[in-house]
């Protein structure tokens, strides 16, 4: 079984050609630049690689909606140049093959999902977030991505403002003060004129964005009940997770059970950013059995 992955980044693209066993046999890095250059670099990439499915985990908005007009696209995106860009038919004109059209995060939820399955791991739903110039969020309950009327949009949650952040309006251009807005990676040089990488874990602006991390895994703790939840992106690290882990455990204050901190809220298992490219596999793969 030849299996095919896109993971659709405002930056890159990332395409690999894989097998049933989510093993990676070829990978090309793609420039993210107008839509129908990049668009045709990806399907000139698998034109004549033999694959039989290709699962798609694309930047968003998406339209992943089979019964809508406009299913397959790339909707009201921020990215330039890009909103309503049919995606899916513009790949399907040269490589014919089943497509599996999600967003990047619910690509890296589903790879995490299947690691987790592949290890033994009591798991049977999961949530993923990833932090980094946005904040996005998808789930998986019973093999089953979460969104029916739509994609989740986790990263656009209201959150409980920190009392030492009160000045700080947010940098979301939609919503101002949501999560993404007060965690993503840009609100670093927003408050500090400072990259996060050059912003030591002693300083309190981390208390600060933990508080509003727990915020969102407590969140989906109550209202999803997940196994586990997973962050990853570029904002996320070990120590950083410390800091989420205490937040949480003191804004839960024991009132549901959840398994031990440090196997509940984790970094990926999946390492360099290979997490979407095993749930892409993973998602062509169930295409060809469904």
């Amino acid at each position: 079984m030849i299996l095919g992955s896109i993971e659709a980044g405002g930056t890159k693209f990332v395409c690999a050609i894989g097998n049933e066993n989510y093993q990676v046999k070829d990978q090309v890095t793609i420039p993210t630049t107008k839509p129908a250059e990049t668009l045709q670099k990806v399907a000139d990439y698998f034109k004549d690689a033999g694959v039989e499915a290709i699962g798609i985990a694309s930047f968003g908005p998406i339209e992943v909606r089979k019964t809508a007009p406009n299913y397959g696209y790339i909707t009201d995106t921020p990215k330039a140049g890009w909103s309503n860009t049919d995606f899916v038919g513009f790949l399907k004109k040269t490589v014919d093959v089943p497509m599996y059209f999600t967003t990047d995060v619910n690509g890296s939820a589903f790879g995490e999902y299947v690691m987790a399955q592949l290890a033994n791991e009591d798991v049977d739903s999961l949530v993923y977030y990833t932090i980094g110039t946005g904040v996005g969020g998808g789930a998986i309950n019973n093999s089953k991505l979460v969104g029916s009327a739509g994609h989740p949009e986790m990263g656009h949650v209201r959150v409980k403002r920190h009392p030492d952040d009160l000045d700080f309006a947010g940098i979301c251009p939609f919503h101002q003060d949501c999560l993404e807005g007060l965690v993503s990676g840009p609100t670093f040089e927003a408050r500090m004129n400072k990259k996060g990488q050059e912003v030591p874990l002693s300083d309190p602006v981390w208390d600060i964005m933990s508080y509003y991390v727990a915020q969102a895994a407590l969140q989906v703790t109550l209202i999803l009940r997940p196994d586990k939840i997973v962050f990853g992106g570029g904002v996320t690290s070990a120590d950083f997770l410390q800091k989420v882990r205490r937040d949480f455990a003191e804004l839960l204050n024991g009132y549901v059970h959840v398994p031990p901190l440090d196997q509940y809220i984790t970094l990926p298992e999946i390492s360099n950013n290979g997490s979407a490219t095993v749930g892409d596999f993973a998602l062509a793969k169930r295409m060809l059995r469904e």
